[in-house]
């Protein structure tokens, strides 16, 4: 009986159960603030159960505070709770009405599917969700029990305002939704739960003097804050409608390249949001995972200056990939060789070209403010730029990836583009270039994919267009898939993520559900002329902008950023097809011109043989949720994901930081602070002397640290009245003591950096 006493949870907590409410009212704000984001795929009827989440975490903190657990074995049980209770409820999202056993599988299954797509095949996406979700859910119930921890077990309400106002914030930075409701509703109960506190604390001070009534000062702290509370509010309201200021912009637009680099980095760990906030329009990289969502805004990237009368269509190409890998291109074995201004680009190359049949023309780009990219766009070849470069290329004297910049000054870039006309490059020329490709190229960009990649409805595709090619060579091959993909056969949609490509590749997907937008057509293309050892290769930049052919101004938008594919022709070089439907592709045919002598060779139409059990080849499936979608973008559209990132590593650093300013937990008695200050000064080689006493000690540590005397002081004092005068301190002494202890915890860290100061405590 005495430890079930002992674990009996009142009636009702000093604190109130209207603070109980509060603290529930902020972590449940918060979880409606990222369930609106919609953050995984969009879908937020599948981040409902965050709301639960919040509520458990907030219950589970609580609890832990209020039952006389010491603070670890408290954190420890919630988290035991948390690992048992939200993966059952992602579960109710993986298999809705399941029973309990086959939830907690499907969501196991979901994290397995993820780490083996992600870490053992190091795939650049995963279509698994569940992951995100159970993410999101125990982080949502790690703020609740983190809070109710830090209200009622330590009595710092200001701590759990911080962390949970900065996932608040964080998430409404976020995102393009409105959630001014949301931080008007955690502000009230924010500074509600302060008002309340501070008035316990009041007339606890006050019935502790026996000064005044107690119930009166309460009522009147309440009444007061209330009123503060709704005149803040009003008065925030109004500024928002009225006021707009800036005055952090040239800091957010410094930090944008370096947010976007992060961001490139790990965007394949974060979910998706279909109203995720961009940082910065398009961001190519050396990775380009294929998605279920393409997400662009209107927003102006580039400005370049023309040639006044050339009316061609550029396509602006950016960065060029080589390998595919399932669900995605990327570059390999890629090296960096610095340029000065003007050198010759692709001079050792293998994309250098010869001259006949080419022209050159130049072309002054001026990036837009948001236009973060350090990747030079130029059409087709690059020759020059008036700039120091750097050359990114698959080895020494490779293929061209890409070319980059620093800074955001204009450059004029110098292009080699065939000329027109037939005494320029037509159809009969391509038709007639043969095979004879350079074994780098071969090996490079002609080889059939990984097994897996193709499977039957890609093959379908490959024979419908070698029946319908009014040739055998390779670029009558290239030209009939060009335009059977741009066939009604094939439909364009930007949000494919209600279609479940479980198990299959991106290509594969594609040739399947006949829907995807440009990165999918340009790779189901190059995938399948690569099957018929045709090099090709997966591109991406812009289309052709919104021309003024009198003053040869060209504006792009990050709207026209767009995948094509480029096929090599031995003696020509590179040339770009664009397969995608809808109307998207702006490129035109080439003219078949006069005919070549020696006609065109023939490519034999055989595909590489592959037993069935090599349909999903060594990216094989493992069991996951099954749900359709894959939670990383490619291109553009990481800007979310950055900050997102960006602000859960402060959040993490939040928390860690305020762990270690909360201080002592547990009863503080003079001689354990005491021995507590020592131990942690001599961690960094201050300890005290065996003949020193508690007064000469902190006297010794003043001089070293004058910040904290008074501390120091405090703490020596109450040392010596315990120890030696037998006395017993009251609450008043006690909590000051407790406080000089707090703040002496962070500034002996000063210790570290002053270690020549050693000497006066030896």
């Amino acid at each position: 009986m005495n430890g079930l006493n002992r674990l009996r949870i009142p009636l009702a907590p000093a604190e109130g159960w209207l603070s109980v409410f509060l603290v529930g009212v902020m972590t449940v704000t918060a979880a409606w603030s990222i369930d609106d984001a919609g953050w995984v795929l969009g879908r937020t009827d599948w981040t409902d159960f965050l709301t639960w989440a919040a509520v458990l975490g907030v219950a589970a903190g609580f609890i832990g505070a209020k039952v006389g657990w010491n603070r670890w074995l408290a954190h420890v049980i919630g988290a035991v709770f948390a690992a048992l209770v939200v993966p059952i409820l992602v579960g109710e999202v993986l298999k809705p009405g399941a029973g309990l056993g086959a939830q907690y599988a499907a969501t196991a299954g979901a994290l397995v599917q993820a780490w083996n797509d992600l870490v053992v095949n190091s795939l650049m996406a995963t279509r698994a969700t569940g992951h995100h979700l159970l993410v999101l859910g125990l982080l949502v119930w790690a703020t609740g029990q983190f809070a109710a921890s830090a209200v009622f077990r330590h009595r710092r309400p200001l701590s759990a305002v911080v962390v949970i106002g900065a996932i608040l914030i964080g998430n409404m930075a976020a995102t393009l939704h409105d959630q001014l409701g949301f931080l008007i509703l955690f502000s009230l109960a924010a500074m509600f739960l302060l008002i309340r506190l501070h008035s316990l604390d009041e007339q606890a001070t006050w019935l502790r003097r026996r000064i005044g009534d107690p119930a009166a000062v309460g009522s009147l702290y309440l009444r007061g804050g209330t009123v503060f509370i709704m005149i803040a509010v009003v008065g925030s309201l109004a500024l928002t409608a009225a006021a707009h200021s800036s005055p952090l912009a040239g800091a957010w637009t410094d930090l944008k390249p370096w947010l976007l680099d992060v961001g490139a980095a790990i965007q394949k760990y974060l979910p998706n949001g279909l109203d995720s906030r961009s940082i910065g329009g398009i961001a190519f990289g050396p990775n380009a995972p294929i998605s279920n969502l393409w997400a662009t805004s209107n927003d102006p990237a580039l400005t370049i200056q023309r040639t006044p009368g050339d009316d061609t269509k550029y396509y602006w190409r950016a960065v060029v990939y080589d390998q595919f890998d399932y669900v995605g291109w990327k570059w390999t074995e890629s090296e960096t060789t610095p340029l000065a201004a003007n050198d010759d680009i692709l001079a050792g190359t293998l994309d250098a070209v010869d001259p006949e049949r080419r022209r050159t023309v130049s072309f002054t780009v001026q990036p837009e403010p948001d236009f973060r990219t350090p990747y030079v766009v130029s059409p087709l070849s690059p020759v020059s730029v008036d700039r120091a470069s750097r050359l990114v290329g698959l080895g020494k004297d490779g293929s061209f990836e890409a070319l980059q910049i620093d800074g955001r000054e204009p450059y004029t870039i110098t292009a080699s583009v065939p000329k027109p006309g037939n005494d320029g490059l037509y159809g009969n020329l391509l038709s007639a270039a043969g095979t004879d490709y350079p074994a780098e190229i071969a090996a490079r960009y002609g080889q059939p994919t990984a097994a897996g990649t193709v499977g039957p409805e890609a093959k379908k595709v490959l024979d419908d267009v070698l029946a319908i090619a009014q040739g055998s060579d390779p670029y009558n091959i290239a030209s009939a898939m060009e335009l059977y993909l741009r066939s009604p056969r094939f439909t364009y949609n930007a949000d494919v993520r209600g279609i479940n490509c479980e198990g299959r590749s991106a290509a594969e997907c594609f040739a399947w559900s006949k829907q995807g937008y440009c990165q999918h057509y340009a790779t189901l293309m190059a995938v399948l002329l690569r099957e018929l050892h045709i090099p090709a290769r997966f591109v991406q930049g812009f289309l052709p902008g919104s021309l003024d052919i009198r003053t040869g101004i060209e504006k792009i938008s990050n709207q026209s950023a767009h995948a094509w594919v480029e096929v090599y022709f031995p003696g020509y070089g590179w040339y770009p097809f664009d397969p995608t439907g809808g109307g998207v592709a702006q490129s035109e045919a080439l003219p078949s011109g006069p005919p070549v002598v020696g006609g065109s060779p023939t490519i034999k139409p055989s595909l590489p043989a592959r037993s069935s059990d090599d349909q999903e080849g060594p990216l094989r499936r493992s069991p996951g949720s099954g749900l359709a979608g894959t939670t990383s973008t490619g291109g553009p559209g990481i800007g979310g994901f950055v900050i997102i990132s960006v602000l859960l590593l402060l959040t993490v650093a939040i928390l860690a930081f305020l762990a270690w300013r909360r201080g002592p937990r547990g009863p503080s008695t003079p001689e354990g602070v005491y021995a507590g200050v020592g131990r942690l000064a001599g961690r960094f080689g201050f300890g005290p002397r065996p003949t020193q006493t508690a007064y000469e000690y902190a006297a010794a540590l003043g001089e070293i640290l004058p910040r904290v005397r008074p501390e120091l002081h405090t703490v020596a004092t109450a040392k010596v009245e315990v120890a030696y005068g037998r006395r017993a301190l009251g609450e008043d002494r006690l909590q000051a003591l407790r406080e000089a202890h707090r703040r002496l915890r962070v500034g002996l860290l000063r210790l570290a950096f002053r270690r020549r100061g050693r000497r006066k405590l030896g």
